[in-house]
C-alpha cells in the first residue's frame, strides 16, 4: 500500500469500473460490484486490492498471492487461487498502470497558487489554476500553460514557453528552449543551456555561439538530473512522447523523433538523429552525427559509432548487430576455456 503521508488514494472503485477501465473480461462467477480499495503487488496484496502478473519469474507469487483482484493474461487463468478474480487482458502491465493512476491521480488544481516567495516577472503570461512553489524565478515574455505545477527554486528564463499540465521539478532550469504539453521534467533537469561547441586552435579554443533554441513536444518527460544543449544553429528537437531516464546528457543539434526512449546515464553527442520508437540502454552512447532509423534498438553500454539502419538491434563496443555480439563472445568463451584446457 503507498504511503498516505505522500500519495492520496481515490478509490475505492468498483470491478466492473475497473474492468471496464482496461476494456478487460471478468473471469467467471466474479462479483462485478466487489469493491476494490488499492493495488498492491502479488505478495503484500490482501482481498481488498488488486495486483498484476506479466511476467512469468513472478508465477509463484501469483499462484500464492491473497489478492482479491488480479490482472492477466487468458494463458494463466487457470493457475489463479481459489479465493482471486481475476480481469483478463492480453496487457496487463499497460492494464495495471492504468488502474493505479485511476487510484492515484495527479492533484488536480482548482485555482492558481503563486507563493509569496516566488519572483514572476510582470510580462510573463501565467495560465489559470497553476501551482507556483517559493523560490521560483520567472523571467520577461515567458508563456506558461494552464494547470502547470512549479516546484521550488526552478528557474524558467526569458521567452520560454511551458506547455498545459505540466509539471517542472524542484530545481530544475529552463533558457531558450519550448516544452509541449503534459510533460514532466523532474528535478535538477537542465534544458537549454549553451551547446559545448568551439573552434580548436593551437592559441586556444574559440566558442562557437549556440543560437538555437530546445524544442520538446508533447508528452515528453525527462529524469532527474539530465541535460539537454540548445542548438548550435538549427534546434535541438525532442519528440513527442519520448521518455528519457535520470543523468542523460543530450547533445546540441540532437533530432530525436517520437516516443524514443533513453535509459539512465546514456549519452547521445550533438547532430545526431534518432528517427522513432529508438531505444537506448543504460550507459549506451551515439557519436555525434549519427543516424539511427526507426525502431533501433541499442543495448545496454553499447557504443555506437556509424549509422544504424531501421529495426536493427545492436550491441557492443564498437557496436554490431546483436547476433554478430553474441557469436564474438561465443568465440572469445571458447577461446578462454582453450587455453585453460
Amino acid at each position: 500500500m503507498a504511503d498516505p503521508h505522500f500519495f492520496q488514494n481515490a478509490g475505492p472503485f468498483s470491478l466492473s469500473d475497473l474492468c471496464e477501465l482496461v476494456d478487460g473480461i471478468l473471469s467467471e462467477g466474479a462479483n462485478p460490484n466487489l469493491l476494490v480499495h488499492d493495488v498492491a503487488t502479488l505478495e503484500a496484496a490482501d482481498h481488498t486490492q488488486i495486483s498484476f502478473l506479466d511476467n512469468k519469474k513472478y508465477l509463484p507469487d501469483y499462484t500464492n498471492t491473497r489478492a482479491g483482484v488480479c490482472i492477466v493474461d487468458q494463458k494463466f487463468a487457470s493457475k489463479k487461487p481459489d479465493n482471486t478474480t481475476l480481469i483478463l487482458t492480453k496487457k496487463p502491465y499497460k492494464a495495471y498502470a492504468l488502474i493505479a493512476q485511476k487510484f492515484y491521480p495527479r492533484k488536480q488544481l482548482s485555482q492558481s497558487n503563486i507563493h509569496e516567495a516566488a519572483v514572476v516577472d510582470a510580462s510573463a503570461q501565467i495560465g489559470n489554476r497553476c501551482h507556483i512553489s517559493a523560490g521560483v524565478y520567472i523571467g520577461k515574455d515567458v508563456v506558461i500553460g494552464d494547470e502547470c505545477i512549479i516546484e521550488p527554486n526552478v528557474v524558467i528564463s526569458d521567452g520560454v514557453k511551458v506547455g498545459s499540465n505540466t509539471l517542472l521539478g524542484a530545481n530544475s532550469s529552463l533558457e531558450y528552449c519550448s516544452l509541449g504539453s503534459n510533460c514532466q521534467i523532474h528535478a535538477g533537469v537542465r534544458v537549454g543551456n549553451r551547446g559545448f561547441g568551439f573552434a580548436m586552435e593551437p592559441d586556444g579554443y574559440i566558442d562557437v555561439p549556440q543560437l538555437g533554441r530546445v524544442i520538446i513536444g508533447n508528452d515528453v518527460e525527462i529524469g532527474a538530473n539530465s541535460c539537454i544543449d540548445r542548438g548550435a544553429g538549427p534546434d535541438t528537437i525532442i519528440g513527442d512522447g519520448t521518455k528519457i531516464d535520470n543523468l542523460v546528457q543530450i547533445g546540441h543539434n540532437v533530432q530525436m523523433g517520437k516516443q524514443c526512449v533513453v535509459v539512465a546515464q546514456s549519452g547521445i553527442a550533438g547532430s545526431s538523429i534518432l528517427e522513432d520508437y529508438v531505444v537506448m540502454g543504460a550507459q549506451s552512447g551515439v557519436s555525434g552525427h549519427i543516424k539511427m532509423g526507426t525502431g533501433v534498438q541499442i543495448a545496454g553500454r553499447a557504443a555506437v559509432i556509424k549509422d544504424v539502419e531501421a529495426g536493427q538491434v545492436v550491441a557492443g563496443t564498437p557496436a554490431m548487430p546483436i547476433k554478430d555480439f553474441f557469436r564474438l563472445v561465443a568465440m572469445w568463451k571458447k577461446q578462454l576455456n582453450t587455453k585453460k584446457g
